[in-house]
């Protein structure tokens, strides 16, 4: 899951944030996952092992909550449909849940490997 972001560069000067914003707002519309009710965190493929267990961290509702978009989404998608406006994922609710735990994990795993790689050295 580490892949390089430019996101702390182009928040530290306003004048490009100013003119990224449009374009990332119309990149999010355009890809069209929020029309079938998706969360972008719905859309991280889940054969990671990191994926796995920050799916189980979840809490209940949460991974309740995700298995119905998901379902809710595949129906659309085979009856070849979209959600009615009113059902349809906004920006402000699209929100990241599963990123965090992921870092988290991720941090924890390299805490335990730098732990591990640990040498002692005697006096």
């Amino acid at each position: 899951m580490a892949q390089p972001s430019f996101t702390k560069f182009i928040i530290n000067r306003p004048w490009l944030l100013r003119w990224v914003t449009p374009m990332s707002k119309w990149y999010a519309n355009a890809q069209g996952y929020r029309k079938m009710g998706l969360k972008s965190d719905d859309l991280i493929p889940e054969e990671s092992e990191t994926v796995q267990l920050a799916l189980k961290r979840l809490p209940p509702k949460e991974a309740y909550d995700r298995i119905f978009r998901l379902r809710r989404a595949f129906q659309c998608s085979l009856s070849h449909q979209l959600l009615p406006p009113d059902q349809q994922t906004k920006a402000d609710e699209d929100v990241e849940y599963l990123s965090p735990i992921i870092k988290e994990i991720e941090a924890e795993s390299q805490e335990r490997d730098d732990l591990e790689s640990m040498t002692v050295k005697a006096k």
